[in-house]
């Protein structure tokens, strides 16, 4: 199963990525991932990354696209994958579908999580991530078992710099204007699934599953 994961900062992204990509046993692609490895591995494309990441700039459509159609072009990616964080724009998502040809393959879905603006703020201001795994939660809607402790590691759980009301709006506004209209684009296509994201978190995982159809 091919899939793309699309909704605006603070919709629950990451969680449901790891429930997806666990039921369905395909690789969870995310392009700050990617860049990591690649800048860690030293390789050509992480070289390039580095110098616009290192200047506070974003890295170049051409790069990204780069990066992804090396990923998508290991074995581990030929049952299918799920896109995470990739395309943004448009301009990435008509690249992609020319890199996706190339390797014949052929997008299944695009799972769209929607929240609206003032629920993804109250989620922002209210998440809380472990300083040494990076586990997330949120002390109103998905709490970890002792009070400011990690349920993975036992670390301690804090709020990150950029989680205020001010940081989290911009945020928004940027999705908003750069990566909604992605919406329309693969509703044109067909493949869009829209999920209610305010429910609860097993809720809207239940939601995905049963729309993408497959047990």
């Amino acid at each position: 199963m091919r899939l793309i994961l699309l909704g605006p900062p603070g919709a629950g992204k990451g969680t449901q990525a790891v429930n997806i990509v666990k039921k369905y046993n395909i690789p969870h692609i995310s392009t700050g991932d990617m860049f990591r490895k690649n800048i860690k591995e030293g390789t050509d494309l992480g070289v390039k990354a580095k110098e616009y990441i290192d200047k506070g700039l974003l890295v170049p459509d051409e790069l990204t696209v780069a990066i992804v159609k090396d990923r998508l072009s290991e074995k581990d990616c030929q049952e299918g994958f799920l896109l995470d964080g990739f395309p943004r724009t448009v301009n990435q998502a008509d690249a992609l579908d020319t890199e996706l040809k190339n390797l014949s393959y052929e997008l299944d879905h695009v799972i769209n999580i929607d929240v609206e603006k003032e629920e993804l703020i109250d989620r922002a201001v209210g998440r809380r991530v472990c300083k040494d795994c990076g586990a997330t939660y949120h002390i109103k809607f998905n709490p970890p078992k002792k009070e400011n402790m990690c349920d993975v590691c036992g670390g301690e759980l804090i709020q990150r710099k950029d989680d205020t009301v001010e940081t989290v709006t911009k945020r928004i506004e940027v999705y908003l204007e750069q990566t909604e209209p992605l919406i329309d684009y693969y509703g044109k296509k067909g493949i869009l699934i829209n999920i209610d994201g305010k429910q609860d978190i097993d809720k809207v995982f239940e939601d995905i599953v049963a729309s993408l159809g497959r047990e």
